[in-house]
C-alpha cells in the first residue's frame, strides 16, 4: 500500500516514521510547505518530499495521513478524497462540525475509508481500562490531562487540543452520547483558554469530569472509572492500571494491578487504519465519532461563562 503524510511537524513526522516501518506499506512521500523540514524527514526515512498536497497526490497514493493545521483539514481531505485516496485525519477532524460533515459526506460518496486520529484509544492503558469496565454499570469517570504550555500551540486552547481526547474516551467508555455539558474555562496566561474544568452527563446517566490545563509544570494523564462493582484507576503515561473490587461492609476490598501491553499507540492506530482500508470494514474511529466529540468540545467553548478571566500578561509563578 502506497501512503503519504501531509504535514510533518511533531505529529506528522511520527506518522511518517511509523508508516515507514509497517509491513506491506510503502511511505512514498511527505508534503509540507516547510521544505527544510520535509526534506529532513524524507532523507531520514528514505522517501520523497514535496511542498504541496497536489504534488503528493501525483505520486499515486492509496492512503494518506493529514497532520497539518486543523483549519486546513477540510480542504486537504476533500482534495485527497476526490482522487480516491483513503484518509486518516488527525484530531480534531476539522475546525467545525459543518466542515467535518462535509468530509464525511465526501468520503461516503467516494467509497473511501475515513478514520479520525484519536490515538489515545490505542494506548494500552486505555485498552486495559476499557476491558476492565466492559459490562459494568459505570457510575462516574474522572480524567486529568495537564501539562506545560506547548510552544507549538497558537490557534486553539486546551479544550480542542487536550480535552477532545477525553471527550472521545468518555463516549467510548460509556458507549453513550453526552447530553449535558457544564464547562468552566479560564485564560490565565494564554490568549485562549488554558484551564478547563468540564462536567458532563451521558445519555446513560454517567457523570464525567475532565480537568485539563497548560499551567502544570509536568505532564499528567490519569483516568478513574467508578462502577457499581469496581474502581479502576490508570496512569496513561506510566501505563499502570489498578482495579479495586470485592467491596465489603467493613470497608475492606481487594486490589490488583492489571496486565497492560507495550504496543506503541500510534503504530496500533495506523495498523488499524491500514486494516480498515484493506478489508473495507468500518475504521476504529469513524468520521461520525470524530465529529461527535468535536461537537461537544465546541459546545464547551460556546457555553463558557461570560465572566471567564481575561488573559494575564507577563511571567507566571509556578506552584506545585
Amino acid at each position: 500500500m502506497r501512503v503519504g503524510v501531509v504535514g510533518v511537524g511533531v505529529m506528522g513526522s511520527n506518522h511518517a516514521r511509523v508508516f515507514a516501518g509497517l509491513p506491506g506499506v510503502e511511505l512514498v512521500g511527505v508534503a509540507d510547505p516547510d521544505r527544510k523540514q520535509a526534506d529532513f524527514v524524507a532523507k531520514t526515512l528514505g522517501c520523497g518530499a514535496v511542498a504541496t498536497v497536489a504534488e503528493l497526490l501525483n505520486l499515486k497514493l492509496d492512503a494518506v495521513t493529514i497532520a497539518g493545521p486543523t483549519h486546513l483539514h477540510r480542504d486537504i481531505a476533500l482534495a485527497c478524497i476526490e482522487r480516491g485516496v483513503h484518509v486518516m485525519v488527525e484530531k480534531p477532524i476539522a475546525s467545525s462540525v459543518e466542515e467535518g460533515n462535509e468530509i464525511i459526506a465526501a468520503a461516503r460518496r467516494a467509497g473511501v475509508t475515513l478514520m479520525v486520529g484519536h490515538v489515545e484509544r490505542f494506548n494500552p492503558a486505555v485498552e486495559a481500562i476499557k476491558d476492565a469496565i466492559r459490562g459494568e454499570d459505570i457510575l462516574s469517570i474522572a480524567i486529568t490531562r495537564v501539562g506545560p504550555f506547548p510552544p507549538r500551540m497558537s490557534n486553539v486552547g486546551v479544550v480542542i487540543d487536550l480535552a477532545v481526547h477525553d471527550i472521545d474516551l468518555i463516549r467510548w467508555f460509556t458507549d453513550s452520547d453526552i447530553v449535558d455539558v457544564q464547562p468552566q474555562l479560564s485564560s490565565a496566561v494564554a490568549e485562549r483558554e488554558d484551564i478547563a474544568l468540564l462536567q458532563f452527563r451521558t445519555a446513560s446517566g454517567v457523570l464525567a469530569h475532565i480537568n485539563t490545563n497548560w499551567l502544570t509544570p509536568f505532564k499528567a494523564r490519569n483516568v478513574i472509572v467508578a462502577t457499581r462493582g469496581k474502581y479502576v484507576q490508570g496512569d496513561l503515561l506510566t501505563r499502570q492500571v489498578t482495579e479495586c473490587f470485592g467491596f465489603q461492609p467493613d470497608g475492606s476490598y481487594s486490589m490488583r494491578h492489571l496486565s497492560v501491553g507495550h504496543a506503541e499507540p500510534l503504530r496500533a492506530e495506523l495498523l488499524a487504519f491500514i486494516s480498515a482500508v484493506r478489508t473495507g470494514t468500518p475504521p476504529a474511529v469513524t468520521g461520525e465519532q470524530g465529529v461527535a466529540s468535536l461537537a461537544i468540545a465546541i459546545q464547551c467553548l460556546d457555553a463558557r461563562p461570560a465572566t471567564a478571566a481575561p488573559a494575564r500578561k507577563g511571567p507566571r509563578a509556578v506552584t506545585g
